[in-house]
């Protein structure tokens, strides 16, 4: 859990950051939807594979796959509703979102990696 708290603070400091640099043309003004979205995902899926994890190792798996299909239909979802609400400057809001995504993708898959080591 403290992983994924570091991570969304380096990437909020990295928005603010770009914020005081005028960088306006680059994110998206709801950048800090997008960053609590994929925080509370992230936090979720780490207690998820922890339980997975701690059920042993053959359980893992069902559980990591679960958390895979669930942060794409819950990713989908998220896009739709935006999308359906009428947020401005569309295409900036999903290229933002899914540079999130596979930034969180990655950590995910070395916090992951690292906890598999020893098994």
């Amino acid at each position: 859990m403290r992983s994924s708290i570091l991570f969304t603070l380096s990437v909020a400091i990295v928005f603010f950051i770009v914020d005081r640099l005028d960088g306006g043309l680059l994110i998206h003004p709801q950048k800090w939807i997008i960053l609590s979205f994929f925080f509370f995902l992230s936090y979720f899926f780490e207690r998820l594979n922890s339980i997975g994890l701690q059920k042993g190792p053959e359980s893992f798996i069902p559980f990591f796959l679960s958390t895979v299909v669930i942060r794409l239909i819950s990713s989908l979802i998220f896009i739709g509703l935006e999308l359906y609400l009428g947020i401005e400057d569309r295409r900036l809001f999903i290229l933002n979102f899914f540079v999130l995504y596979l930034c969180y993708t990655v950590f995910e898959i070395i916090v992951l990696s690292r906890k598999l080591r020893r098994f």
